[in-house]
């Protein structure tokens, strides 16, 4: 009995037990890693593992079981416990299963076929950690890290659908040291790809590390006042990221996003789009169908400045009286909730230089630090680090600093320079904002 003919039976169980409506869900995974510190090898963990999850629905009212044990055997067992927890629990006034879609094959490419040897990780660690410790000024490691997994994921619903697809993940992380005392600094550099041949050079990772380590020692903490940000694009995702909270449908339905009224309005300037596609070929992402059984398509959720689109799974479009974006994603354990995929910012023009050319007093942006962000009022405080920018160029590093200002605003203000590389999932140019408050010394 394969993966499909196991949740068919499951979901097959439940409306014997009782229920109006079901789905099953069962994701499978292998992982291998190593870790690699000072020239010798510090951990090797594999896992195998298999989840299974079954939602079931009596008229509202909902209830999740979850198990390890797909022997159908036990399915009978599993399902009356499900109903019975789906009939004591309050009513979902939009809950439910959503619309059924056929299960399209989708040329994604996102499984490698062969699994990488042991040997081969810590070839690749080593390799990294090795070229970081070569970088003059470098004084000790945090290690390095090398990883494979390979995920299995099928779907089935008692609307009809049933769908399965596999991916599998590529790893290699690296963390340098330099300096000595409370004068030492600390910095990474990591790549990630779904198949091995996408991956970064590991002994390039480590020249990285080891080189930005060194260029954060003996960083002072600047006076505070207004300057203008520039973000790097390892940080600049995460502005990315917070436009994102604010259109994800569950936070709108709920009133917690600071956009909720801005359908149809500008929200970043001209000429820069947010666009979500789960459909990219070897996308980190990627998948043909989300977590309700809704087939991939491209979104554009920002056009040209204005906001075009919610973040949305069937529960939160139904709220809104809207339809899917076919953004659910899932867990075994956990309901549908709407999600983003591949994300990026496009519409960036000219280079990094240039969009810093004009700053004679300004911050360049290498690691964010906490998470002070009010998704309701958009207040954004957080930590940071980097490097101070003088004359346009990059001058003594930084630290110890926290930026703060509005959302709203930000992004209204918000410059792109035109160096977008999808290498994240959350992807995002340089980022310029001006007139930011900076608390320093």
């Amino acid at each position: 009995m394969n993966r499909l003919e196991r949740l068919e039976t499951l979901v097959a169980a439940a409306r014997a037990a009782g229920a109006e409506a079901a789905d099953a869900l069962l994701i499978s995974g292998t992982s291998l890693a190593v870790q690699w510190r000072l020239g010798k090898l510090e951990q090797l963990e594999r896992s195998e593992g298999l989840d299974l999850g079954l939602r079931v629905l009596v008229g509202r009212q909902q209830a999740i079981v979850s198990s390890t044990d797909a022997d159908p055997r036990g399915f009978q067992a599993l399902a009356e416990r499900a109903v019975a927890m789906a009939r004591a629990v309050p009513e979902d006034s939009f809950g439910g299963l959503g619309e059924f879609h056929a299960a399209l094959p989708r040329a994604l490419d996102l499984a490698d076929d062969a699994e990488p040897s042991v040997e081969a990780l810590i070839a690749r660690a080593r390799a990294a950690e090795e070229a970081s410790l070569a970088v003059a000024g470098v004084t000790n490691s945090e290690g390095a890290d090398a990883s494979y997994s390979r995920t299995g994921i099928a779907l089935v619903s008692s609307n009809g659908f049933a769908g399965e697809y596999a991916r599998t993940g590529h790893s290699t992380s690296v963390t340098a040291l330099a300096g000595s005392g409370t004068g030492m600094e600390r910095d990474y550099d990591h790549s990630s790809a779904v198949h091995l041949d996408d991956l970064e050079d590991p002994a390039s990772l480590g020249r990285n590390a080891g080189e930005r380590a060194i260029r954060r020692l003996k960083a002072a903490r600047p006076k505070t006042g207004k300057r203008h940000i520039i973000y790097d694009p390892r940080v600049a995702g995460s502005l990315i990221g917070h436009l994102a909270s604010a259109l994800n449908g569950a936070a709108v339905a709920r009133g917690t996003s600071f956009l909720r009224d801005r359908m149809g309005q500008r929200v970043l300037p001209e000429g820069l789009s947010l666009r979500d596609d789960p459909l990219r070929v070897r996308g980190l992402r990627s998948r043909p169908f989300d977590g309700e059984g809704m087939p991939g398509a491209p979104l554009a959720l920002v056009e040209d400045g204005i906001l075009a689109s919610w973040v949305l799974d069937w529960r939160s479009a139904r709220q809104l009286g809207l339809r899917s974006t076919g953004h659910a994603s899932r867990s075994i354990s956990g309901p549908p909730a709407p999600a983003t995929t591949n994300l990026w910012l496009e519409g960036g023009q000219g280079s990094p230089t240039a969009l810093m050319a004009d700053i004679d007093d300004g911050i360049y942006v290498t690691e964010m630090i906490g998470m002070g962000v009010n998704g309701v009022t958009g207040d954004y405080s957080r930590g940071a680090a980097g490097f101070m920018i003088r004359g346009g160029e990059l001058a003594e590093a930084v630290s110890g600093i926290t930026i703060a200002g509005n959302l709203k605003d930000m992004f209204l203000r918000l410059r792109a320079a035109g160096d977008l590389t999808f290498r994240r999932g959350t992807d995002a140019p340089t980022l310029r904002v001006d007139d930011l408050t900076v608390a320093g010394a």
